[in-house]
């Protein structure tokens, strides 16, 4: 007799913390399938921290195959309206252009979540999200780029222009993006041989009347605090009306200069489950409390793009955040088994622990067990969460914690990223568009540049000898990633937050998520991304 085969989708906090509950319970007993884009889960909640060069990118992301014993890892995405529930079938495209397609007996749905996009003129060209490692990457190298394009220039409206950088979002993850981000330019700044003109200019924009609106008011004006003293412009109240090459366009009518728009207004459900067929909630797949589908009991759900019913506050839907998400992933793995007869299913409660706000150096927002704190206890606390929440990678972490506070960050450009490879509309923002893909240069259909005309042969030249000791440089087509320029500008949340959706910077948008972190607080979870952690205090941040 053939064992069941249980197949799980998306390896975000949600559908990560699944497998390695199903890993434990249902070893040798049933076939236990993870299908997911990348071969890592990565921890959302310190996404801020590789942005501005603190940790190595590899310390975020979390190994599936070594760390999920008796799983099976097959790399590729569930195709949209690939999902059969009948047939019990998932189709997938692979990361070389195959595809394939799986077969399940009980199917766990932990697809997560995307990029919220809003009827904003130029923000879909000009601005980039901050919902996966390839963005914090390209943000990381743009900003290290604008900062150094505008010690080099001699016009001071592009030096200005070039040193501001505009922050959409004042969640989680906008908030830790502006305050640690601002450390990271004066940083930058302060090395540079020319140093006229003005310092680094961040914005922190939102419709909401105050930053971090879904916290505590107390956290709220810590946070308020700590980003003005660094310099900061915080704008409460305002929205953006246009991104154009050269700038932004604010709701009061000012036009803002700059190469640089970080989209951090939130996330949505991803719309995989809308080809499935069954009821949703704002685009999120109703499930009962066990988590299960009505009327299709082999079907589980959860993390972000599940509508899982609050308990503790009937009538309401638990929010989008990775401390839901990872607590969900639980459950998810325990009911999965129980349905197979492995022990009894429980139904989904919650309660919160708390929230932190890591704001840089050593200041933070944090209140555990609903203890109000700030500055270096809560840095302490913060940083004490994330060790705990990580599945792996504590002492890589905290070694470069250590170094972070005594040797200076090395500010390099690495081009591993270009801005066309992390577009804001992308239902994968854990992958870099590939060249040849579609909508890359040099994909089918993609624009091309005009050909030049061909120049006539010059007689050649005798050759010089090689200068011994000297090596050949290769010359690289300069991106600048930039709105306007070859390669639109761009970034990336970091926390969840339970409760109130975040406010996003545009009129009527409401962040469902942060793009944010795990095993936390108040992040939306998207790959499940935000930031969980059983049993800990939540930080805040958002993919499943």
């Amino acid at each position: 007799m053939s064992r069941p085969r249980i197949l799980i989708v998306g390896a975000g906090f949600a559908g990560y913390r699944t497998a390695r509950v199903l890993s434990r319970l249902v070893r040798h007993k049933a076939d236990v399938t993870l299908l997911n884009p990348t071969d890592y889960f990565l921890y959302v909640p310190l996404l801020p921290q590789v942005a501005v060069g603190v940790l190595e990118p590899r310390r975020v992301t979390v190994s599936l195959s070594g760390t999920l014993p008796h799983v099976r890892l097959v790399l590729g995405e569930a195709q949209p309206e690939g999902i059969d529930l009948d047939a019990r079938t998932v189709r997938y495209s692979g990361p070389e252009g195959d595809s394939g397609t799986l077969t399940y007996d009980r199917l766990v749905l932990a697809v997560g979540s995307v990029n919220k996009l809003l009827p904003v003129p130029g923000v879909a060209e000009h601005a980039h999200g901050f919902r996966g490692l390839p963005e914090a990457l390209y943000l990381r190298d743009h900003v290290t780029r604008q900062i150094e394009l505008g010690a080099a220039s001699d016009d001071p409206k592009s030096r200005a222009a070039r040193r501001t950088f505009v922050v959409v979002g004042a969640g989680y993850t906008g908030t830790e993006v502006a305050a640690q981000g601002k450390l990271f330019t004066d940083a930058l700044v302060r090395k540079q041989s020319l140093r006229e003109g003005a310092p680094p200019r961040w914005m922190l924009l939102d419709v909401a009347p105050r930053v971090l609106p879904e916290l505590d008011e107390r956290l709220s004006r810590t946070a308020d605090r700590v980003l003005r003293q660094r310099g900061v412009e915080v704008r409460t109240g305002t929205s953006v009306e246009e991104a154009t090459p050269d700038g932004v366009r604010l709701s009061d009518g000012e036009f803002v200069e700059t190469r640089t728009l970080v989209w951090c207004v939130g996330v949505r459900p991803d719309p995989l489950v809308e080809g499935l067929g069954r009821p949703l909630e704002k685009g999120r797949l109703l499930v009962d409390p066990h988590l299960q589908v009505p009327s299709h009991a082999e079907v589980f759900a959860c993390g972000d793009a599940a509508a899982v019913p609050d308990l503790e506050k009937p009538g309401q839907y638990t929010p989008m955040t990775a401390q839901h998400a990872w607590r969900q992933g639980r459950i998810a793995g325990r009911n999965v088994a129980a349905s197979l007869g492995i022990g009894e299913r429980r139904a989904y409660r919650h309660r919160d622990l708390g929230f932190t706000v890591d704001l840089g150096g050593v200041k933070a927002a944090a209140n555990p067990l609903g203890i109000p704190l700030a500055g270096p206890a809560a840095a302490a606390v913060t940083r004490g969460y994330h060790l705990a929440a990580m599945p792996a990678n504590r002492v890589r972490v905290a070694a470069d914690w250590l170094l972070d506070a005594v040797l200076p960050r090395q500010a390099v450009q690495l081009g591993l990223v270009r801005s066309w490879s992390v577009p804001l509309d992308t239902a994968s923002p854990e992958l870099a568009r590939v060249a040849g893909a579609p909508g890359a240069p040099g994909a089918p259909g993609a624009p091309r540049a005009p050909e030049t005309p061909e120049t006539p042969e010059t007689p050649e030249t005798p050759e010089t000898p090689e200068t011994p000791g000297v090596p050949e440089t290769a010359g690289v087509p300069g991106a600048r990633g930039v709105p306007g320029t070859p390669a639109a500008h761009g970034v990336p949340g970091a926390p969840e937050v339970p409760g109130a959706p975040e406010a996003s910077a545009v009129p009527g948008a409401s962040d469902a998520g942060d793009a944010g972190a795990a095993g936390d607080t108040g992040h939306a979870s998207g790959a499940d991304r935000g930031r969980p952690s059983p049993g800990a205090v939540s930080r805040s941040e958002g993919t499943s």
